[in-house]
């Protein structure tokens, strides 16, 4: 079943364009295009993640000439596909370099924001992956900070340009299952809690250790951190919440036209210190919005999944979403999606699409960066719905519900502010 496509097998599946990626990356890559057709792009994280991202954002018609990474062990590959491109280990000194249009953004979440302002700032498009930001009030000021300068952006959501989403989208849109009031999204990801590691092993080579941890408090360095494990610790990631609601959540914010919560409920176990739960239950409250009334958001994490299934009013699925309506129910993923009960809707035709298809969630955003067009993930939507998502860690740290003020940027509770706004290691600074 396609809406059980694996993490891993979804990203490797979403290369770019009929032509294929492997056509289009046997191009020399310091063949430069005509001036007016170029985009300069910088990339800060190489590997993992962002070797997908540059891969595709290449493919889409971008020029690669600069790369940055933390750990020079993982850097090969790319080296050797830009042999051209400049180096840096840190990415303050990519950002200075002159010639650049735009950066790409795939560090761990902790430095998200950094890169990012620093682009924007220094007047350049960027593409950043999800979340935007390790913490609410960064996602914020990116937001902000993206539109004060009038830059091209586009989060790292590949599934948003995906066909099966503009479907859900068109036929929630469209009154298929009637008024939507409450939705529960899950996944079964999550990420190992306990205390810091004792020990203290070797730096492997290769490894710029103070730069890795960059605005976090400085610890020494462990493999429980690097390359993956990050995840599942508060001074560098968010848990499986931060890792995939992006994703996920992403088709209820657009198919039901969301922004802020004003509530926010989570329960799980203990929080600890220093490390994320390893299952959350998040319940969102989302206002009305014009003559769309107001909305029960549930997310689930760690194996996790909505009453329904136990009750038997759901089919076997994978990670994915189910929109409860006045009508029926749509169940979805990123791949497939299906109206129930099965029988009232056997006859249903669907409405004829209004959401044109996507050219491609990397080169949607190239073409914008030379023309100026617009973007479908850009920081304005994507800022609002990262703030959202970490919003359930900070309750769940806070251990109590907080009720939201996002015009204001203020919770009830004056104890939530150390969770909302992130103390960043000198001499690193917002």
């Amino acid at each position: 079943m396609s809406n059980r496509l694996s993490r891993r097998r979804f990203l490797q599946t979403t290369a770019l364009g009929a032509a294929g990626l492997s056509t289009t990356l046997a191009f020399a890559a310091d063949k430069k295009p005509p001036a007016n057709e170029r985009l300069a792009v910088g990339v800060i994280g190489v590997a993992g993640q962002g070797e997908h991202d540059w891969k595709n954002i290449h493919a889409g018609g971008a020029e690669i000439v600069a790369l940055c990474d933390v750990d020079e062990s993982r850097t090969k590959k790319a080296r050797e596909m830009f042999p051209h491109a400049t180096f840096h280990a840190d990415f303050r000194r990519l950002i200075d370099q002159k010639g650049l249009d735009a950066v790409m953004v795939a560090t761990p979440d902790h430095t998200h924001a950094p890169a990012t302002l620093a682009a924007l700032r220094a007047g350049l498009h960027v593409f950043c992956e999800k979340p935007l930001t390790h913490t609410v009030y960064e996602a914020r000021l990116v937001a902000e900070t993206a539109a004060k300068h009038k830059r091209v952006t586009q989060m790292g959501t590949q599934i948003h340009g995906g066909d099966n989403y503009r479907r859900v989208v068109e036929l929630i849109q469209s009154g298929a299952i009637g008024t939507v009031r409450e939705v529960h999204v899950w996944v079964g990801t999550s990420y190992k809690g306990g205390d810091r590691p004792k020990e203290k092993p070797k730096m492997p080579p290769g490894l710029h250790w103070d730069l890795w941890l960059g605005p976090a408090p400085e610890r020494p360095y462990h493999s429980a951190y690097v390359p993956f494990w990050w995840r599942g610790w508060w001074d560098f990631g968010g848990g499986a919440l931060a890792d995939m609601a992006c994703h996920h959540m992403d088709l209820p914010f657009w198919a039901l036209k969301l922004r802020h919560p004003t509530k926010i409920t989570a329960e799980g176990p203990p929080p600890h210190p220093e490390s994320t739960s390893k299952g959350l239950t998040v319940h969102y409250e989302f206002p009305a919005r014009g003559e769309l009334p107001p909305v029960q958001l549930t997310w689930y994490d760690g194996g996790k999944r909505p009453a329904l299934f136990a009750q038997g009013k759901l089919p076997k699925w994978g990670d994915g979403s189910v929109f409860v309506g006045s009508k029926g129910m749509l169940l979805a993923g990123y791949g497939a999606h299906k109206l129930l009960p099965e029988k009232q809707f056997a006859d249903f035709k669907p409405p004829k699409p209004f959401i044109p298809n996507s050219i491609g969630h990397y080169k949607e955003w190239v073409e914008a960066c030379k023309t100026g067009g617009p973007t479908t993930c850009n920081f304005d939507y994507s800022g609002a719905l990262t703030e959202a998502v970490l919003l359930g860690n900070v309750a769940y740290r806070l251990g109590k519900p907080i009720e939201w003020d996002a015009k204001n940027f203020k919770a009830n509770e004056p104890d939530a502010e150390k969770f909302l706004r992130p103390v960043y290691r000198k001499p690193w600074t917002l």
